[in-house]
């Protein structure tokens, strides 16, 4: 679990880049969105332990990311949108990461890597930006860590590789497990993430599980928009729209249109329906 504490976080010499978040996210897949410049790159510093908050705090599984502790370290990956490797295969580094994740499997990891159309012993500085993505995505999720953080774990992959992509995270997640995922592909991961964290301006928007939000509504495609639209938006022909959520009829979710929604003008409307359903317990 990852509790944030009216955490904010100034660059030195430089503008805000998180403000006031407070938040308790659990364990599952989330998908942490907003637009360029949010701050979803920093927060994600900030839980990994490469950034400290320079207000409030963050505790990770009982850990303040800011000590460093080998345990908190030995449970937590963070794999950003440019990482460089030391020179050799991901199959030489996993080995030797395997000495410091006590829970990294190399059959997983081989596996991963095999669905990829890769055997590992390619050398990472001479594969393409596509196949070295996936090298290192395959690694991030076969380390065990019950923490695992990407920024834009699809840059570089084709269409076929986003797809098992998206199954290898939903395989990878659990009880036991808080995976966040910043991307701005979300059509790729349709119906996948147990719950949602918007920022916008460098504030928390939203954190909520997927049942909160379709507790409060729903999402709906047609040739003519609803009367009742809490916000709307055409494209390809149809009207997407979010309107109140029908208890008696079940829908998916419409990531890219959530994400839309939440940096216009409905943004607050839509967020007082989610927040209302959520318990004190939740919320």
């Amino acid at each position: 679990m990852i509790t944030f504490n009216d955490l904010s976080y100034h660059y030195p010499k430089g503008p805000e880049a998180l403000s006031g978040v407070t938040a308790t996210i659990p364990p599952g897949l989330h998908l942490l969105m907003g637009e360029n410049g949010a701050g979803k790159t920093t927060l994600l510093h900030i839980i990994a332990g490469l950034l400290y908050p320079t207000a409030g705090s963050v505790e990770v599984n009982g850990f303040s990311p800011r000590q460093r502790e080998p345990k908190f370290l030995n449970d937590i990956f963070f794999l950003g949108d440019e990482m460089n490797l030391p020179g050799g295969s991901v199959m030489d580094f996993g080995i030797i990461a395997g000495a410091e994740y006590p829970e990294f499997d190399c059959d997983i990891l081989s596996d991963y890597l095999e669905r990829f159309g890769l055997t590992g012993g390619e050398r990472l500085e001479k594969l393409s930006l596509g196949n070295r993505r996936k090298s290192l995505v395959a690694l991030a999720l076969s380390l065990g860590t019950s923490v695992v953080l990407l920024d834009e774990p699809a840059n570089g992959l084709d269409i076929a590789s986003k797809e098992i992509l998206g199954k290898m995270l939903a395989e990878s997640a659990g009880d036991d497990r808080t995976i966040i995922v910043s991307t701005h592909v979300t059509q790729d991961f349709n119906n996948m993430f147990d719950g949602v964290i918007s920022l916008r301006r460098n504030r928390l928007q939203l954190a909520a599980t997927l049942s909160e939000i379709l507790d409060a509504i729903a999402f709906t495609a047609d040739m003519i928009p609803p009367v009742k639209a809490l916000f709307t938006h055409q494209s390809a022909g149809l009207f997407r729209s979010i309107v109140e959520a029908d208890q008696t009829e079940e829908c998916d979710i419409d990531y890219r249109l959530l994400h839309l929604a939440l940096q216009s003008p409905a943004a607050d409307e839509i967020i007082s329906r989610i927040m209302s359903n959520k318990t004190p317990q939740q919320s």
